[in-house]
Order: structure tokens, then sequence, then C-alpha cells
């Protein structure tokens, strides 16, 4: 099977009071989208360097949030309230330290912050999430090489069926002119018609576009069995296989010639499309 990577994914990872979430889509270059929780901006070097040294491109969303576990919610006090509040009520005639501490902002849920937690951990997790966000791109790629190989197979088809329709050009061209000439009762020498057949041939040789043709097709072939990034690569030679095929398409002088590039253009398309989601 082609091996090669989509630029499209999702994965997920969980410690016990985090999750780790990891997705991806198509973009001309490596784009990272970092969410990170408050006070945690410290972790944006590995998480970038992680994602650097497995994906060549797409846009990358990587995202850390923090759930506390069941029976492990933290609090926090916060004295200087308090002890305002405390002030304030001594002045008035005293107050109930419970009634204080039931008031809101007295008693806050609290996350352990950075100083508190130990980063291995959660950067495991995040290794844990970033291979599965590249299986999943992978599980993906090979659906797309599997559809991009038989795209191939077809436009080599049809390459090789536009040469054999071309050899045929100059004798189709030379039955043509002396139907024309016939039809006019005109007397022209063989050896004018002949020279007259040769003109229109050499207008409408492709031989020098169907070699190019070939070669760009086992240029595409060769990428996608080379186990690299090769979107970008890829679009190029789309680009130089349809001039390629536009050019052939104005040097027809056969309808069946014609046909057949319009039936490669329409595969073509199809190829293209499904080689924008490629890494």
């Amino acid at each position: 099977m082609t091996p090669l990577s989509s630029m499209t994914g999702f994965a997920s990872a969980a410690g016990p009071d985090w999750s780790w979430e990891a997705r991806s889509v198509n973009h001309r270059g490596l784009d990272l989208r970092l969410r990170l929780p408050s006070g945690w901006d410290g972790l944006e070097p590995q998480v970038r360097q992680a994602v650097q040294s497995r994906f060549a491109r797409g846009s990358v969303t990587v995202e850390l949030r923090f759930e506390p576990a069941s029976g492990r919610q933290r609090y926090r006090v916060d004295e200087a309230w308090l002890d305002e509040l405390a002030d304030v009520a001594g002045r008035r005639g005293g107050g109930n330290i419970a009634g204080l501490m039931a008031l809101r902002g007295v008693i806050e849920a609290a996350d352990p912050g950075p100083e508190e937690r130990d980063e291995a951990p959660l950067l495991a997790t995040l290794e844990e999430v970033l291979d599965g966000l590249l299986e999943a791109r992978r599980t993906e790629g090979r659906a797309l090489g599997a559809a991009l190989d038989a795209h191939l197979i077809a436009m080599r088809g049809q390459a090789r069926a536009a040469r054999d329709l071309a050899a045929s050009q100059p004798a189709a061209l030379r039955d043509r002119l002396a139907a024309a000439v016939a039809a006019l009762d005109a007397d022209l020498p063989e050896e004018r018609l002949a020279q007259e057949v040769a003109l229109l041939a050499a207008k409408a040789d492709v031989r020098e576009e169907l070699d190019r043709l070939d070669a760009h097709l086992e240029a595409v072939a060769a990428l996608l069995v080379s186990g690299e990034a090769v979107g970008r690569k890829l679009d190029f030679l789309c680009q130089e296989i349809h001039r390629e095929a536009n050019t052939l398409g104005s040097k027809s002088a056969d309808l069946d010639l014609t046909r057949t590039v319009l039936e490669l253009k329409a595969v073509l398309e199809a190829f293209r499309e499904q080689a924008r989601n490629v890494e």
C-alpha cells in the first residue's frame, strides 16, 4: 500500500486529572495552534518541538485541559480576603467565622499550578496523543493512497491510449485531406498531397508532449512510494500534467484523441482533489 500520510486526524489522551486533545486539518505549511490553561505557557516549547518532530504540514491544534478527579478536588482559602472580612465584622460587633468562610471568594476550587506539578507525566501524555494523531493521519493516508493509485493507473492507461491514437494521426490526416480534395474535384499531385500532409502532421505532432506526460506520471508514481511528505510536489506535478494535457488537446486532429485527453483531465482533477489532503 502506498505509504502516505493525510493532513487530517484527531486523537486524545488523558491522565488522572488532565486531558490532551490534538486535531489537524489541511494547511499549506505546518501551523501549530496551542491552547494551554493559564500559567502553563512554559510548556509551549516542548509541545512545539514534539509537533515539529512528527509533522511536516497541516494546521495542528493541541489543547490541554485539567479536570479534577472524583474525590480529589482541592480548595484554596483567600486568607487576605478572609482577614479583611473578619476585621470589618469585628468592628461591627463580631462575626461567625463559619459564616464568613461561606461568603463568595473566600474558598475557591484550586487546581495545582505549574510549580506544584511534575511536568513529566503531562509530557508523556502529550507524546501519546501526538503519536495517536500521527497514526490517525497515516490511517487516512492509506485510504488516500489507494484512491491515488487507482487514479494514477487510469491516467497511465489514458496516456498509452493517447500515444496509440497520436501514432495514427498522419494517416488520418492524409485520408481527410484526400477526401477534401476529391470533394472539390481538384487535381492535386500526389507529391503535393504528401507535402500538405507532412505540414499538417508536423503541426499535430504530440510526441514531445506525450514523452513529458509519461515522465510526469513516472515522477508521481515515485513520489507515492517514497514515504516522504510529498503533497506539495504532487500539486506541482498535477499542474505540469494539466499543462501537457491542454497542449495535447489543442494539437489533436482526431476526435478519439480529444476524448481521451478530456478523460485524462477528468481523472487528473479527481487525483488533485485527493492529493490536496496529502501531507
